[in-house]
């Protein structure tokens, strides 16, 4: 279903009065991008309502068509025999390929050692809050044999950790629910695609090591985080488990097959960070280190002579893009580049995919756009559009009741592709909670960008980033480039070393016990640093 597809007709029964638009579509085999949880924060689940009549869910309102009306389908429900006529927008469908990354780099030498001694074969996993990413090992070798990854099932009940939590508070039944959609819905097909790759059944692995943040391992072994959601947020384990497949909803192995999930340092610096140390041989490297992952969530750990310390920054998934006009994850179709000139005004469009109808902007491109637009002109320090820009942009600069929008493309696969000033300053929110978190950490440890040796930047957005136009715009505050080493998914490096390697696990616990949780709420200097990097530098 697009907006190229044949407007769709949906009449609800009796017995589906109660679901929002986005449950019921969810239903008819149609799932939305609820990126929020279904709390309206976000356009994720936007249709156009064409024809007929739905009913706010709060207040009861008729909610009427009119020409091509947006309507947030997790706020709206359908009337029981009442016929309606919607068009779905491609990209507030939950159905596009996910760039996931498996590619990690080993910065230490490892042993074939392995975790499990008398298991052949063994998967590695990082499970991450909007995708899930699995490697199928030969524990012989220590080689990979098949790989495969998708979204984590969960998104559809909230794009980040927070909401997920807050659901699990408000319902306790959503633990087994959430747990369900990693476990049966997620992890298991992933695991029987890459067995059936590598020409194996599932009852051949007898291992699966997990690396996830402290809240995705929770959901996963069934257990409550709603303590993770209020102050002092006392996550209920962090240490390192053992469960069997089957307490865990999983089928595979034998009757000694195991589960590990990996030991986590903190509330919200989890096992997938303390995988990274690992993998990334942070531990151990002379000097001052960082490694600064920036995904669904930021989180950044220093290391300096055996000190080891790190923070979760509130970046919230604006880089995702998440409550963006024309956001989407990074997708097929998705533009990943973007180069402006001022005057005349020009977008040049990088398409991840290649030339295909740009589906909307990711975080990679986002970032650019910050860098160029302040490098052209087109957006003072504050992200505001210049007077300059607004007087020569002609049609490609409009207002709306959520004020003015630079259309960066005509027509996409949703209609035209926009960039507002209330995107760039959520944007602005999510740079300046990074930026702000990088520079505490050093002020604690009295010392400044320049002298850091290495920022081993994680994750797949590290990986598309534009390293200068990360730093120009100040994500990455006062770095060079050449201090800046990417190193991939290094959550599912460390579940592989520790897979292959069983003195990373312990290297793991070493960090763990080690590790200085900073709570930037609580640091003085954070505030102002935040408010300083809300601007774009000159």
């Amino acid at each position: 279903m697009s907006l190229s597809d044949p407007v769709t007709v949906i009449a609800s029964r009796p017995d589906e009065a109660r679901l929002s638009l986005a449950e019921l579509l969810a239903r008819r085999g149609t799932p939305l991008n609820t990126r929020c949880g279904g709390r309206g924060l976000c356009r994720g689940c936007e249709v156009e309502l064409h024809a007929g009549e739905l009913q706010a869910l709060e207040g009861g309102e008729a909610v009427t068509a009119v020409p091509k009306r947006p309507v947030r389908a997790c706020r709206v429900r359908a009337l029981p025999g009442r016929p309606f006529s919607i068009v779905v927008p491609a990209r507030s469908l939950l159905r596009h390929e996910p760039a996931v990354v498996a590619e990690f780099r080993l910065g230490v030498p490892w042993a074939q050692d392995p975790l499990v001694a008398d298991a052949r074969y063994g998967a590695a996993v990082d499970i991450g809050t909007t995708t899930v990413a699995l490697l199928l090992t030969d524990l012989t070798t220590g080689k990979s044999l098949a790989g495969a990854s998708s979204f984590n099932a969960q998104v559809r009940f909230g794009e980040d950790v927070l909401t997920r939590i807050q659901r699990c508070h408000e319902d306790r039944s959503a633990v087994a629910t959430l747990q369900r959609a990693i476990a049966v819905e997620t992890l298991q097909p992933l695991l029987e695609e890459a067995c059936a790759d590598a020409g194996l059944t599932p009852a051949a692995v007898g291992v699966m090591v997990v690396a996830a943040n402290t809240t995705m391992q929770h959901l996963f072994a069934g257990v409550d985080p709603s303590p993770l959601g209020v102050h002092p947020f006392t996550p209920v384990f962090l240490e390192h488990r053992i469960h069997s497949p089957g307490d865990l909803g999983l089928a595979f192995g034998g009757p000694g097959a195991v589960v590990h999930l990996l030991p986590g340092p903190a509330a919200y610096v989890g096992a997938d960070l303390a995988a990274g140390v690992a993998a990334t041989g942070l531990l151990y490297r002379e000097g001052l280190h960082l490694l600064v992952d920036v995904g669904t969530n930021g989180e950044i750990i220093a290391q300096e002579g055996g000190r080891l310390l790190g923070c979760a920054t509130a970046a919230g998934p604006a880089f995702e893009g998440a409550g963006l006009t024309s956001g989407t994850r990074g997708v097929r179709g998705a533009i990943e580049r973007i180069r402006l000139e001022a005057s005349p005004f020009a977008a040049h469009l990088g398409v991840i995919g290649g030339d295909l109808p740009p589906l909307g902007i990711c975080g990679s491109a986002y970032v650019d756009f910050l860098w160029e637009a302040r490098r052209t002109g087109v957006i003072g320090e504050n992200g505001r559009f210049t007077a300059a820009f607004a007087a020569s942009a002609g049609e490609a600069l409009v207002a709306d009741a959520y004020g003015r929008k630079l259309r960066l493309h005509p027509q996409g696969r949703s209609g035209p592709i926009w960039i507002s000033e209330l995107d760039i300053a959520r944007l602005l929110q999510a740079k300046a909670a990074i930026a702000a978190g990088i520079c505490t950490l050093l002020e604690r440890l009295g010392r400044t960008a320049s002298e850091v040796r290495t920022v081993f930047l994680a994750g797949g957005f590290g990986l598309h980033l534009s390293l200068d136009h990360a730093i120009g715009c100040g994500l990455l505050p006062g770095f060079s480039p050449s201090q800046i080493e990417v190193v991939g998914n290094t959550s599912l490096g460390g579940a592989f070393l520790a897979l292959n390697d069983r003195s990373a696990l312990r290297d793991m616990e070493a960090a763990c016990a080690r590790f200085e949780c900073i709570e930037l709420n609580l640091e003085p200097g954070f505030e102002s640093s935040y408010i300083d990097h809300l601007l774009l530098p000159g």
